[in-house]
């Protein structure tokens, strides 16, 4: 049973009515069968597919379509130095769905709502709900994460279940590229300017038989600069921009400078890299037959990649 901010707990029977703000948590509750209990969600929640007729409760403060990701980066970065959220919440619409749960995140304010506007949206709920703050760095907090919304809505079991499933998915990758030769890889969560994998991703390179020299496990990506990436000598170039799905990241790629002997690779990054949920094993699955296909063949019938070079 989850310990929530103030102390409280949430019982098994506690959570009806659900609103998700982060779109991890949203595929969390759909993995876990409460789909049923969601009444509203953040604009990014898409997955799956059934959520797109709820009603949205968070949207982003700036208009980003059509720019580019150096001019996204410059427009985030000025919000952020004057102080102001990059995200704003019905407060109307949330009184009005009512909800005894909401799941959210304070690691990047970049990702979701992450902390003043919902506290102050929430001040205006003549009921306040419980919080369930959902901001892992690793893949254990991912699972953590999964247990405690799991408990929250009563389908603790559920959730055992699914991640005794997903462990088991992850232990047969490591066996079956066990003894490979470890590829050296560059994983870029952003392409103007570059940023290196982080948080959970290099524990997923690392568990496929890859190496990125430049990744920061357990902790933010972080800036790096084209010569540094040049320097590691990659085997293979991940290109997978937080937010991106497989055609856009794909269009950026294409736009990367040639590196001699690395393959090229954009993958959906939304769906298996960028949020930490329950498709982190299909990411290491994704990560392993890149590396190793003759090792490891991709046991599903999409195809969320694309090889340019």
């Amino acid at each position: 049973m989850p310990n929530l901010p103030g102390g409280r707990k949430v019982t098994p029977s506690a959570a009806r009515r659900v609103v998700s703000l982060l779109p991890a948590g949203t595929e969390m509750l759909h993995a876990l069968g409460g789909g049923s209990l969601l009444v509203g969600r953040s604009h990014e929640c898409d997955f799956p597919p059934e959520v797109g007729g709820l009603p949205v409760v968070s949207r982003p403060a700036l208009r980003l379509e059509g720019l580019t990701p150096d001019e996204v980066d410059r427009a985030v970065a000025e919000r952020l130095k004057s102080g102001a959220s990059l995200y704003e919440v019905d407060e109307t619409l949330l009184r009005e769905l009512a909800p005894d749960l909401v799941l959210t995140q304070d690691l990047c304010q970049v990702c979701a709502p992450s902390g003043t506007e919902l506290t102050r949206a929430l001040r205006t709920l003549p009921r306040q709900p419980e919080v369930l703050w959902l901001s892992p760095q690793t893949i254990a907090e991912i699972e953590a994460n999964l247990l405690a919304v799991g408990e929250a809505i009563g389908r603790g079991d559920a959730a055992r279940a699914l991640l005794a499933s997903n462990r088991e998915r992850i232990a047969r990758v490591v066996q079956a590229v066990r003894g490979a030769p470890v590829r050296r890889v560059a994983f870029l969560e952003w392409l103007s300017p570059f940023f290196s994998a982080g948080h959970w991703v290099p524990e997923m390179i690392a568990l496929a038989a890859g190496l990125d020299p430049l990744g920061n496990s357990g902790a933010d990506s972080r800036r790096v600069e084209w010569k540094e990436i040049a320097a590691g000598a990659p085997e293979a170039v991940i290109v997978a921009p937080c937010g991106f799905r497989l055609e856009p990241a794909a269009a950026l790629a294409r736009e990367l400078p040639v590196l001699d002997g690395a393959a090229l690779y954009a993958v959906d990054a939304n769906a298996y890299f960028a949020r930490p949920g329950p498709r982190v094993a299909e990411g290491v699955e994704l990560l392993a037959h890149l590396f190793h296909p003759e090792r490891f063949a991709w046991p599903h019938p999409t195809v969320p990649w694309v090889r340019l070079r």
